[in-house]
């Protein structure tokens, strides 16, 4: 006999599993430090190479006047304002990211847990059902 209330249910989590519940399960897989931590080490590295390309595209601009200025100017004060550039730009883009991953564990753990509950019903009402049909 089918249970309507089981059909139901079993739709709505196949319906999660295809769409958010392969990424969910992934982020679930880890701890929440390891996730982030490592979610923000690949942002770092983004954000450097995001860096690198904004100061050559910066350089390469007006080149000839970057060449004719270099001569005049102090390097190692240009140094270190690209530097200090640098790490604001890392900082700033590191906080962010800690932010949205944060969030998206925390909204993926939810997620999975309300998936998870949605299983033990499930497996509830198999079990009602068998032990109905056992006493019949």
């Amino acid at each position: 006999m089918l249970n309507e209330e089981r059909i139901k249910l079993m739709t709505k989590m196949a319906c999660y599993e295809e769409n958010e519940g392969r990424k969910n399960k992934a982020i679930g897989s880890y701890f929440r430090g390891d996730y982030i931590g490592l979610q923000v080490i690949k942002s770092i590295i983004s954000a450097t190479i995001a860096f690198v390309i904004i100061f050559a595209m910066y350089v390469f601009y007006d080149f000839e006047v970057f060449m004719a200025d270099i001569y005049k100017m102090d390097l190692l004060a240009f140094g270190k304002s690209v530097i200090i550039d640098y790490l604001i730009f890392v900082v700033v883009y590191a906080l962010i990211s800690y932010g949205v991953y944060t969030y998206r564990y925390t909204k993926a753990r939810k997620s999975l847990k309300i998936y998870y509950n949605n299983l033990k019903k499930l497996a509830y009402l198999y079990e009602r059902e068998n032990k109905k049909q056992r006493d019949n």
